[in-house]
């Protein structure tokens, strides 16, 4: 048996980053806090991750509820959600969006 291990590192310039303070109720700062301790983070890189998560998330939600609506093609969908148009299109379909519209198909397939 073959055992592979990956590393994933990710390196920030600590130079030219903002800063970012909120106030969060109890609740929330325990929950944080055990997300701390199960992911083995310090405070300020689970912070950046989670935002991180959470802004890839609503990148991809606004990218699917503007292609839904019929606004925007799917490869400017696509560019919206960071992703290629393979991999956008793959998400359309996980989430049961049609992107094929007479209006935008010629866009779309020049895209592809």
């Amino acid at each position: 048996m073959v055992v592979t291990e990956a590393f994933v590192y990710v390196v920030y310039d600590v130079y030219s980053m903002g800063t970012i303070s909120a106030r969060v109720p109890d609740e929330l700062e325990t929950e944080f806090e055990q997300y701390l301790e199960d992911e083995n983070l310090d405070r300020s890189t689970a912070v950046r991750k989670l935002l991180s998560e959470s802004l890839e998330q609503w990148r991809h939600e606004r990218a699917l509820d503007r292609l839904a609506e019929g606004s925007i093609t799917l490869s400017k969908a696509a560019e919206i959600a960071e992703l290629s148009v393979w991999e956008f299109a793959q998400l359309a379909e996980d989430h049961d969006v049609t992107w094929v519209d007479d209006e935008h198909l010629d866009d779309d397939l020049e895209a592809l």
